[in-house]
């Protein structure tokens, strides 16, 4: 791993982008992965044309997976629903710097699949 990125990653596990919690969130979820024990709860808030305009996170787990969640959080703000929905691993991937190995896939991807989630509970409702 390309030190610059082994450092990004760090940092971002140690100073999270968007954690805390909003006032009045559109909504709210939480993303597990059982695989490693890692947690967040991901809050939305989105305006009347469904585009994000602000979004916060708490959690705890593994440097990969607090920091895919920060990296992704920063993205999400200014997006489309449909344009979350559309996002996918390589987009994380680009994001963390790094390729990550099968059994660290699901600690990088929990951010970006709780975001997903979040806004598919959304339509449904």
């Amino acid at each position: 791993m390309d030190d610059l990125y082994r450092e990004q990653i760090l940092e971002h596990h140690r100073r999270p982008h968007n954690q805390g919690t909003l006032t009045a969130p559109s909504v709210s979820l939480e993303g597990r992965n059982p695989n490693c024990g890692d947690v967040i709860n991901l809050q939305l808030q989105l305006d009347e044309a469904g585009i994000i305009t602000d979004v916060a996170f708490m959690g705890r787990g593994c440097a990969i997976s607090q920091a895919g969640t920060s990296l992704i959080t920063d993205e999400l703000r200014g997006k489309s629903a449909a344009e979350i929905l559309a996002l996918s691993s390589p987009f994380v991937m680009e994001l963390l710097g790094v390729e990550v190995g099968p059994t660290r896939i699901h600690c990088a991807l929990l951010g970006l699949e709780t975001a997903q989630k979040a806004i598919a509970s959304l339509s449904s409702k």
